[in-house]
């Protein structure tokens, strides 16, 4: 009877696809979240974000002035520029330019139309410097860049290596900065179910940082069932000697 009892309390301690699997359809038993889709916005540059950017122009007095002289009369900045508390950002030769709450290609433009001011043929490049997020907690913490726009949760987490299966899926946080003194918006949502896909909780920003906390009964929690079986088998034979060794007692 000690036995059954100790294989009920191993059994329901395993990792099951209930508990760690994504993608899963809500049912009655699992009582997954529903998420509802919301369209994809693109991120906004924000006070503090640092803008890389390349000036291309085939005038060549400007590209002396620039420091180049080459065939192509293209000048390319390797410095970051910080984008102030009043939103604007200051380059070469340009008066400071507004460009908070501008996605990538509105700040691109912008920059282009502010250049051609001065350089009639100026063509401009530009990208986000610190696109990067960051993960802590039971997912292989680190910093890692984004690589591409409409970076989703599950590739985000899978540059990390996957959420360990210590790590509670059912909780789990995003803190996202937000502009002008504002306190971060925090993000909490369970991500086994396959409603996330397209939900406000889908896609991952720069700056974004993920937290995945530890569930409370993982330390209890066997991870595969070769461990589960291994435990099951030491547990047996440890019952069995202490038995043995009572029975050998009052024999």
């Amino acid at each position: 009877m000690i036995v059954f009892g100790l294989l009920a309390v191993l059994m329901s301690s395993c990792y099951s696809h209930r508990v760690i699997g994504y993608l899963q359809e809500p049912t009655k038993r699992n009582k997954l979240p529903e998420y509802d889709s919301v369209p994809y916005e693109p991120y906004r540059i924000r006070v503090n974000d640092e803008i890389i950017y390349r000036l291309i122009t085939m005038d060549e007095t400007m590209s002396k002035m620039l420091g180049t002289d080459n065939a192509s009369y293209s000048s390319q900045y390797a410095n970051s520029y910080r984008v102030h508390s009043d939103g604007t950002i200051d380059l070469p030769f340009l008066k400071p330019v507004k460009v908070q709450g501008l996605t990538e290609k509105e700040m691109q433009d912008t920059l282009k139309a502010a250049f051609r001011e001065i350089i009639p043929d100026a063509d401009v490049k530009v990208a986000m410097y610190n696109k990067y997020f960051s993960v802590v907690g039971d997912a292989h913490s680190g910093q890692y860049y984004i690589y591409k726009e409409k970076l989703n949760i599950f590739q985000a987490l899978a540059m990390t290596g996957d959420v360990m299966n210590s790590g509670d899926r059912r909780h789990i946080r995003i803190i996202r900065p937000r502009d002008n003194g504002q306190e971060p918006e925090i993000l909490e949502f369970d991500m086994r179910t396959n409603s996330i896909i397209d939900s406000k909780y889908y896609y991952v920003y720069p700056n974004d940082v993920i937290y995945v906390a530890r569930t409370k009964n993982s330390f209890y929690t066997v991870s595969n069932y070769s461990g589960f079986i291994s435990l099951i088998t030491s547990s047996v034979a440890l019952l069995t000697t202490v038995l043995n060794y009572v029975a050998y007692i009052y024999k």
